[in-house]
């Protein structure tokens, strides 16, 4: 495990870059863990997206993988590989400070 530092307060991520405890995220934290991540700023778009992933993970207990991001976050699939490229669901889980999806590879 290592410690981020986000907003001023340092968290401890594993060796992918996803928050051990997402109960610490907070939204200051989002700006800085997307651009560490090659996302240099947050669109409303970023943050219906984020928004989303969270309340999934609070609900459900784990993030949505992409195909069901793409159906129900109100974001097409194509529009997301737009926003987080490189695996939606994969970087939209870091930048929200939640674990890995399931089926995220």
């Amino acid at each position: 495990m290592t410690v981020a530092t986000y907003a001023g307060k340092e968290v401890t991520v594993n060796s992918e870059g996803f928050f051990e405890d997402p109960s610490v995220w907070d939204e200051e934290m989002a700006p800085e863990i997307a651009n560490s991540f090659g996302v240099p700023e947050l669109s409303e778009r970023h943050w219906q997206v984020i928004k989303f992933m969270r309340h999934e993970y609070e609900t459900k207990g784990e993030g949505p993988s992409v195909r069901a991001l793409g159906k129900s976050s109100g974001v097409s699939i194509k529009e997301l590989y737009e926003l987080f490229p490189k695996g939606p669901a994969k970087l939209a889980a870091k930048i929200a400070g939640i674990p890995k999806p399931h089926g995220c590879i």
